[in-house]
């Protein structure tokens, strides 16, 4: 038990390091998209070939796999495109509201009824992004990519947990990878048109220099190797111990990791927690992040009910390979 606490938590630190990394590499958001999804389908190849674990899919689900992986580069072009049109700890707040649009969109696809108490959650979670945008308006684009972002992550989810089950999640990883990959590297050529200065290579200091810091390949590998293909291995392994509000609930707390490493590496806190210039605590971001921390926790309180008992690994499975 102790042991896959500590696999599910660390899964979730990794998760949180993919802001931290997204602003550390140099790449515009696109390219930077384009070349985790290309390693992260490399890595999970190699796993499956070395494991023997290649499973064969129908065209079918092929289809509505590629399509997740299409909505999934999308999202993260606009995640990181939020931390870099803002920063880490607006995307991530923004990023949160993802599990309530997840909740209103659910009855949507899947033919229910809606939740009176979960569109109470999602109003108070888009009041909470109002307020933040309406205190920092000079981070309005950035707060625009974060929604849109949760917006897809919501939408992918959803479509995720119609076939979650039918087939191994590393499986299901790299054909989303793939697939997203081969859309992103269709949309490369309009960036370049209407972005001409966009930069393709990443940074590559001397092999031999010491300025790893800006060394674009070295995050790129860890981003891809560390932050999807191992933290999904340890999120699974924890599955077999832990309960599934144990697990739900570890997943859920990634945007606060996130932030306090941006607070730790960026010294994110002066920039929002403080007025430009001033030692004023700027009370229209604390009061919008309330309000959406607040949302999620009063949604996780709902996943104790027995309702909701089978939804973890569904949201593991979701979890791979998105942040």
């Amino acid at each position: 038990m102790k042991r896959a606490l500590i696999q599910i938590n660390l899964a979730v630190i990794l998760w949180g390091f993919t802001g931290v990394l997204g602003r550390a590499i140099s790449l515009d958001s696109p390219v930077l998209v384009w070349y985790r999804m290309l390693l992260t389908a490399v890595f999970v190849a190699v796993i499956l070939f070395y494991r023997k674990e290649w499973v064969r899919i129908p065209a079918r689900d092929v289809r509505q796999l590629a399509l997740i992986g299409c909505l999934m580069g999308l999202h993260w072009v606009a995640f990181y495109g939020a931390i870099k049109f803002a920063n880490i700890s607006i995307a991530l707040v923004c990023l949160s509201t993802a599990s309530i649009f997840t909740s209103l969109l659910d009855p949507l696809v899947n033919k229910g009824g809606h939740d009176l108490k979960e569109i109470l959650l999602g109003t108070l979670a888009i009041g909470g992004v109002y307020l933040i945008y309406r205190f920092q308006q000079f981070y309005g684009l950035g707060i625009a990519c974060g929604i849109t972002a949760a917006i897809l992550s919501s939408v992918f989810t959803v479509l995720n947990k119609k076939i979650a089950n039918k087939y191994p999640a590393r499986t299901m990883v790299f054909y989303e990878m793939s697939t997203g990959w081969v859309f992103i590297s269709l949309l490369l050529p309009l960036v370049f048109y209407y972005l001409p200065n966009t930069n393709f290579w990443p940074k590559s200091p001397s092999l031999f220099g010491t300025d790893w810091v800006h060394n674009d390949w070295l995050w790129l590998v860890i981003m891809s190797l560390c932050c999807t293909v191992w933290a999904q291995s340890l999120s699974l392994n924890s599955l077999k111990k832990l309960t599934s509000f144990t697990v739900t609930l570890s997943v859920n707390l990634e945007p606060v990791y996130g932030i306090l490493l941006a607070f730790l590496f960026y010294n994110e806190n002066r920039e929002i927690i403080f007025n430009k210039g001033t030692t004023d605590l700027n009370w229209g971001f604390l009061g919008g992040m309330g309000l959406i921390l607040l949302s999620v926790a009063l949604q996780m309180l709902r996943l104790m009910k027995p309702r909701f008992s089978g939804v973890t690994a569904e949201v593991v499975r979701d979890k791979a390979g998105v942040d």
